[in-house]
This record gives structure tokens, C-alpha cells and sequence, in this order.
């Protein structure tokens, strides 16, 4: 990050002045006015705001709270410690950590050196970024979405080890910059860069941690990127072999991590790219079945059928 940018973060906020100064605790007042400590967007939100960034607030512990938003955590520079729904995560330089509504957080005293910056999101600023992802069916993306939305109440975080990531770690410092210095088209720059950032971790879901485990996350994200990549030949024996797993034993946990067979998960991968060459080619439906992968032009056409409601000629001349 640029260093004109971490000494403005770095900065001893009026908080963190009163926190020196012998103060205990934090001043439950500026995060909420209700009793529990759910912080609150609104005291930290102007109004009519989706998206804003505070510098982490550093010299005391953040008792157990959770939020009323969507909060992205990036570590800037040193070390932060937080204990999510139990599970002790250390965010590290150019670490990013997504948390959802479902998700009960504490955070161990940072030191002065430890810059962390707090993005503090309402649901709706994400609208731009899920147009951008395609409205096509994708494991990948609904498994991201589903749990950055809360909709999989398992998984209440995601934590994403991208320091190495250059295009990620400059989208990351262009929202920070944008927000903190008040540019203009905050809004519309941000929202599509969010959008830019969310198909940049698609391609980096083996460098994820989930609320589960990172065995679970690493599991399924091998999974469905063999699936993105191999929908045409792939098999699931060929993709235990890859993994070193027992093809029956493979077969079950992704069953039960997904809710979907492997056979499923193909051939929805398989049927919507049948569709996005329909849309988007002059091939022939022949020749699409084949790039597709099936080599039973009678079977395709059933299943189509069965998922869309018309023949392939049909969707096509629908659109």
C-alpha cells in the first residue's frame, strides 16, 4: 500500500486518544444505543451512504459484537486477532476478510503499527457487483454470494489469504483510496470496483478460508474449479485421482457440502454454457452438444428440455 496512504491511516484517531489517555474499554456509544452490542450502520453510515472506511480502532480489546451490515476487514500493515463465531483468525498484510450478519466477531487489543481498514457496507451497495458476476448459473459464484449474503448460515465469514495478488491488492487500495480521500464518483467507482474484486476472488477461491474450516473451503473450491475448467472431459474418478481421495468417499462430501452429485454439478455447469453459445455463437446446436460434452444428442436435448422448457432451436429463436 502507498505509504502516503498508510500514514493517513496511521493517524491517532479522538478514540484511540481517549483509549491512551486511561480510558476502559470501548465507548459503546459510538457503535450503537441499544443495550446488546450490535454495532449499529447508521452511527457509523451518513445517510443516504452504502459504503464507508474507518482505520481499525487499535489499543483495546472490541468485546464480542456483531453487525447490522456487511463489514470487509483489510490488513494494511501488522497484525490483527480476531475471534469469529469461535474460530481464531490472524489477519496478516494484504489479508481480506468478509463478514456477514451471521457472524459474532472479537478482536484482541492492535498495536500502533497494526493498521487495519474496516469497510462498512450495506447489502444493496452489492447490487452492481452481482450484475457484473453474469446472470449465468455458477457454483463458484452462488457459493460466494450465498455466503457473503448470509444465506448460508453456516458460514458466517470468508477469509481470503491474497496478499500475493496483485490486481486484487491494487482494487483493494483504489476502493480505500477513493472512500478515505472523498474522490468524486465514489459511489459508482467503488461499486464497480467491488464488483471487479468479487470476480477477481472467483479465480482465487483455493486461497479461502470459510467459518467451517479451510479443509471444507480448499474441498470445495478444487471441486468446482475442476468442474469450471474440465466440464467438457472431465470425470469424477479423473478429479479423486488429482486429489488423492477415494472416488466413493470424494462422491459423499461433496454431496453433503453442496447439496448437489457431482454429476449434477456438471451438468449444470454443462447446460449453461450450452446456453451462453446459443446466446453468443452461430455454432450449431450440433456442434455446440459436442464443445459441450455430451456425445448422446437425444439425452442433451431431453435434459434441456426439462431444465428450460424448450428445445435449443426454440431458446435460441427466443431471444
Amino acid at each position: 500500500m502507498h505509504q502516503d496512504l498508510i500514514k493517513a491511516l496511521s493517524v491517532i484517531t479522538e478514540e484511540e486518544q481517549s483509549i491512551l489517555d486511561g480510558r476502559q474499554g470501548i465507548d459503546q456509544q459510538i457503535y450503537t444505543e441499544k443495550k446488546e452490542l450490535i454495532v449499529d450502520s447508521e452511527k457509523l453510515l451518513q445517510r443516504g451512504k452504502l459504503i464507508e472506511v474507518r482505520p481499525h480502532t487499535r489499543f483495546v480489546k472490541f468485546p464480542r459484537h456483531r453487525h447490522n451490515y456487511v463489514e470487509v476487514i483489510y490488513m494494511c500493515q501488522g497484525t490483527t486477532t480476531h475471534y469469529i463465531n469461535g474460530n481464531e483468525v490472524v489477519l496478516e498484510p494484504g489479508d481480506l476478510l468478509f463478514l456477514n450478519q451471521n457472524s459474532e466477531q472479537e478482536i484482541l487489543p492492535a498495536g500502533e503499527k497494526d493498521i487495519a481498514v474496516n469497510f462498512i457496507i450495506l447489502p444493496e451497495f452489492f447490487n452492481m457487483a452481482f450484475s457484473m458476476m453474469g446472470t449465468e448459473e455458477n457454483a463458484l459464484k452462488d457459493f460466494l454470494v450465498g455466503t457473503l449474503c448470509g444465506k448460508n448460515e453456516q458460514m458466517s465469514y470468508l477469509y481470503f489469504h491474497v496478499a500475493d495478488v496483485l490486481p486484487i491488492q491494487n482494487l483493494l487500495e483504489n476502493m480505500v483510496w477513493t472512500i478515505f480521500y472523498n474522490m468524486g464518483n465514489k459511489r459508482s467507482c467503488n461499486q464497480i470496483t467491488m464488483g471487479l474484486l468479487l470476480l477477481q476472488l472467483l479465480n482465487y477461491m483455493d486461497k479461502m478460508e470459510t467459518g467451517s474450516s479451510r479443509f471444507d473451503a480448499e474441498l470445495i473450491g478444487n471441486v468446482l474449479n475442476y468442474i469450471e475448467e474440465h466440464y467438457k472431459t472431465g470425470s469424477l474418478s479423473e478429479l479423486a485421482e488429482m486429489m488423492n481421495y477415494d472416488v466413493y468417499w470424494l462422491s459423499r462430501e461433496i454431496k453433503k457440502r453442496t447439496g448437489k452429485t457431482y454429476k449434477e454439478l456438471l451438468q449444470a455447469k454443462r447446460m449453461n454454457q450450452a446456453v451462453y453459445l446459443l446466446s453468443n455463437s452461430r455454432l450449431s446446436v450440433s456442434d455446440i452438444i459436442e464443445s459441450v460434452g455430451y456425445d448422446n444428442t437425444s439425452y442433451f436435448y431431453r435434459k434441456f428440455k426439462e431444465r428450460y422448457g424448450v428445445s435449443p432451436k426454440e431458446y435460441r429463436k427466443g431471444l
